[in-house]
């Protein structure tokens, strides 16, 4: 992507945010520094969307505490930990919890880089998975019931005569359901048809 990314530096340390928001802006990056993380919920909900590099210890809410109101309230930002103190139990929760990556301070240059390119990764994959599942909602919304009763069959890898069998009806009938549901998804192949289910949630037992 062509567009600036942008990095939320969340660190009591003056110095740190300084140091780490030169380093960044002289690779490329925008940055928004926040001195602590009670200041960055307080704005969180209106902040433009980027990585957010986490200090742990930190007055008032330490970097845990903001991570799992983030989490709470849906922030959907990915986190990269930054310790000072090698808090290994304290990363490892973090990373539980889903934290990209944790750098321990004073971090390389070459080490921050990658953690930020797989926090972005992450980022494009969530927002790709995202479209590709509100699209294939609105087109499983043009199906009948029954087509997408047949089509939930099908991802679940059932032959068509068990799919009859379980709807009590024929296996012709079926394939006339099938080749619907191929017309009203636009699929070339049962693959794309299926792409499309998996895409909405089905093809699960339970569904």
């Amino acid at each position: 992507m062509t567009e600036q990314r942008l990095i939320h530096i969340i660190d009591d340390e003056d110095a740190i945010r300084r140091s780490a928001s030169f380093m960044l802006k002289t690779s490329g990056f925008l940055v928004e520094t926040w001195p602590s993380g009670v200041a960055f919920l307080r704005e969180a909900r209106h902040a433009q969307h980027g990585c957010v590099l986490l200090d742990v210890r930190m007055p008032e809410m330490d970097g845990l505490q903001v991570q799992q109101t983030m989490n709470e309230r849906g922030i959907a930002m990915p986190v990269i930990i930054l310790t000072g103190h090698g808090d290994i139990s304290i990363a490892v929760r973090a990373m539980k919890a889903g934290a990209v990556d944790f750098i321990e301070k004073p971090f390389e240059k070459a080490v921050l880089l990658t953690a930020i390119a797989a926090a972005f990764e992450r980022l494009d994959r969530a927002e790709s998975e995202a479209m590709r599942a509100a699209g294939a909602a609105i087109a499983i919304a043009g199906l009948t019931l029954r087509e997408r009763e047949v089509l939930d069959g099908l991802a679940q890898g059932l032959p068509n005569k068990t799919i009859a069998y379980d709807f009590g009806i024929s296996p012709r009938t079926v394939e006339v359901h099938r080749a619907n549901i191929m017309t009203k998804l636009q699929a070339r192949s049962l693959s794309d048809a299926l792409r499309v289910a998996f895409a909405a949630g089905l093809g699960k037992a339970d569904a």
